[in-house]
C-alpha cells in the first residue's frame, strides 16, 4: 500500500513539474508585435527579453530589408539572431542625422541623450538649442561626410542614419569602425500618420514603448477627430501649392504626405490625381493654366510676405489667390538660426498641421483655434 501511495505521489509530482514546464516562458517565444498601424517601413517584434526591429523600406524601391536586435544586458538570444546588429537597451546616448528625428527624442524626454548632429544650425527645438549653446551636442559636419573621428571619440550607443539609395559609404565606413548604425526610413512614408508613427521606433531604443504608444495614440486620435470635423464643411476649396525654384515650380505629387493632408482637410488639391510621393517639377505656364483661379495658395515656406513673392517673380500676382490675399505659408515659427520649425516638427505632428489647414480653409469649424505653423502672407 505504501509503495502504491508513493507511486501515486510520484505521478502527481511529475505531472506538476510537467505542467510548470509547459507554462514556463520560452526565451524565443514572441510576446507581441507592437501595433504599427500606419507606417509601412518598419516592424517591431517583441520577445520575452528582446526585440527585433525590421526596416523594410529605408528608401524608394529598396531591394533588401534590415533587421536589428535590441536586447537588455545578460539576455540569452537564439543562435539564429546572433548575426544581426545588436544594440543593448535602453540606450543611454544616440546620434541622429535628420531634424525629423529630433521631435521623437523630445517627446520621449531624451534630449540629453543626443551626443551629436550634422549641421547643428538646422535644429530649431528650444530645448536642444540650449544644449547646443552649452556645448553638450557635437557638430558632425554634413550628412554625406559625417566626421568619423568625432563619432569614434563619442562612441554613441547607436547612430540613426538614413539613405537615399543603396550607396551609403559614410554609414558603411562608420560600421567598419565598430559603430552601431540603424537606418531610419521615416521620410519614405506616404501617409501623415505613417510618418508620425516612427516615434515608436525610438520608443524601442529607449525601452519606452508604452510611452511612445501613448503619445502616438493621442496624435492619431486628434488627427482622426479633425478629419471628421473637416467632413462637415459645406465647401471644398481648390488649392494651389508650392512655388518656383530656379526655373521649375515644385509642388506635391498626388500620393504625397502634403497632398493627403489636404485631402483629409476636405480640400480640392488640383494635382491630387498625379501619382507618386515626391514633388512635381512643372513650368510656370503649366501651373498657371491649371491653378490661375485656385481659391487658396499654400506656398513652400520660402516667403514671408506677398512683396517677397512678387520681388522674386512678378508673375505670381496673376493668380486669383494672390489677388484675393489668400496665400499661406508655414513660416509662422522660425528657429533660433532661422530654420522653419515646420520642417523639423511638422511630419511628427500631423494633428497640428491638419488643424492649421482646416482653420485656414474652413474657419467656421474650428472656432477659437489659432494656427501653429501657418500664417497668412501680408
Amino acid at each position: 500500500m505504501l509503495r502504491k501511495s508513493s507511486f501515486l505521489l510520484l505521478i502527481i509530482i511529475s505531472s506538476f513539474f510537467i505542467q510548470c514546464k509547459k507554462k514556463a516562458p520560452i526565451e524565443s517565444e514572441i510576446s507581441f508585435v507592437n501595433s504599427v498601424k500606419y507606417a509601412k517601413g518598419f516592424i517591431i517584434e517583441n520577445y520575452n527579453n528582446y526585440s527585433v526591429v525590421t526596416i523594410k523600406n529605408p528608401w524608394p524601391n529598396a531591394s533588401k530589408t534590415y533587421k536589428y536586435l535590441l536586447k537588455k544586458n545578460n539576455v540569452i538570444i537564439p543562435d539564429s539572431l546572433k548575426n544581426l546588429v545588436t544594440i543593448s537597451i535602453p540606450i543611454k546616448n544616440i546620434v541622429v542625422t535628420s531634424t525629423t528625428h529630433i521631435p521623437s527624442l523630445e517627446m520621449l524626454n531624451e534630449e540629453k541623450s543626443l551626443l551629436g548632429f550634422p549641421n547643428l544650425d538646422y535644429i530649431s527645438s528650444l530645448k536642444f538649442r540650449k544644449l547646443i549653446d552649452a556645448k553638450k551636442i557635437k557638430e558632425l559636419g554634413n550628412n554625406q561626410t559625417l566626421n568619423t573621428e568625432v563619432l569614434i571619440d563619442l562612441q554613441p550607443n547607436v547612430i540613426i542614419g538614413y539613405g537615399l539609395d543603396n550607396h551609403n559609404p559614410t554609414l558603411d565606413n562608420l560600421q567598419k569602425n565598430g559603430l552601431k548604425v540603424m537606418l531610419n526610413g521615416d521620410w519614405n512614408e506616404q501617409t501623415p500618420l505613417g510618418k508620425a508613427e516612427w516615434l515608436k521606433f525610438f520608443g524601442v531604443l529607449f525601452d519606452k514603448q508604452k510611452l511612445a504608444n501613448k503619445i502616438f495614440s493621442k496624435i492619431e486620435k486628434e488627427y482622426l477627430r479633425t478629419i471628421n470635423i473637416a467632413k462637415k464643411a459645406t465647401t471644398k476649396p481648390s488649392i494651389l501649392a508650392g512655388d518656383m525654384f530656379e526655373d521649375k515650380w515644385y509642388l506635391p505629387k498626388g500620393s504625397s504626405w502634403g497632398s493627403l493632408i489636404l485631402k483629409d482637410a476636405n480640400a480640392n488639391y488640383l494635382w491630387k490625381e498625379t501619382t507618386g510621393t515626391g514633388s512635381l517639377g512643372l513650368s510656370f505656364e503649366t501651373v498657371f493654366e491649371t491653378a490661375k483661379n485656385a481659391d487658396f495658395w499654400i506656398t513652400s515656406g520660402q516667403f514671408s510676405t506677398l512683396k517677397e513673392m512678387t520681388d522674386a517673380n512678378s508673375h505670381y500676382a496673376q493668380f486669383k489667390a494672390f489677388q484675393n490675399k489668400k496665400v499661406y505659408s508655414f513660416s509662422r515659427r522660425k528657429g533660433k538660426k532661422g530654420g522653419s520649425v515646420f520642417y523639423e516638427l511638422g511630419q511628427n505632428r500631423p494633428d497640428i498641421v491638419i488643424k492649421d489647414i482646416v482653420k485656414i480653409l474652413h474657419p467656421e469649424l474650428l472656432v477659437g483655434y489659432k494656427p501653429f505653423f501657418f500664417e497668412k502672407l501680408k
